[in-house]
């Protein structure tokens, strides 16, 4: 498998590496992950670098995952790359906001390996 680029934007370190090993459980195994601890660093890392996948937390503090996702999108870092947005929030407004942001998924925390393959998996194939 080719070595694919991943950015992983959350406030929490301890997420962002439990977001990097659900997606090598899931079967990524040759990944590149950058982090970022908010949507603002997210949007340098974007600038540097470019990456085949975003997974972002919604809520965080300074830029939220959903203004993050709108910045990226309207100052065009990251066309056509999947954003997968992840949710403690079970409101169906936030998940809409972030689909009509862009944003092609979200997984809800707490989640399992399993769930980020079921909806990163099929986002990637279709890349």
């Amino acid at each position: 498998m080719k070595e694919m680029r991943v950015l992983i934007v959350d406030d929490s370190s301890v997420m962002r590496k439990i977001v990097e090993r659900a997606l090598r459980q899931a079967g990524l195994d040759s990944l590149v992950v950058m982090e970022a601890g908010t949507g603002a660093e997210g949007i340098e890392v974007l600038r540097g670098q470019s990456v085949e996948l975003i997974l972002s937390d919604i809520n965080m503090p300074t830029m939220d995952g959903l203004e993050f996702l709108r910045q990226i999108r309207a100052q065009e870092l990251a066309i056509g790359v999947p954003v997968v947005m992840i949710t403690t929030e079970s409101s169906e407004e936030h998940v809409r906001q972030a689909i009509l942001a862009g944003a092609q998924g979200y997984i809800r925390k707490p989640f399992t390996a399993e769930q980020v393959k079921e909806r990163v998996l099929p986002l990637l194939a279709a890349a």
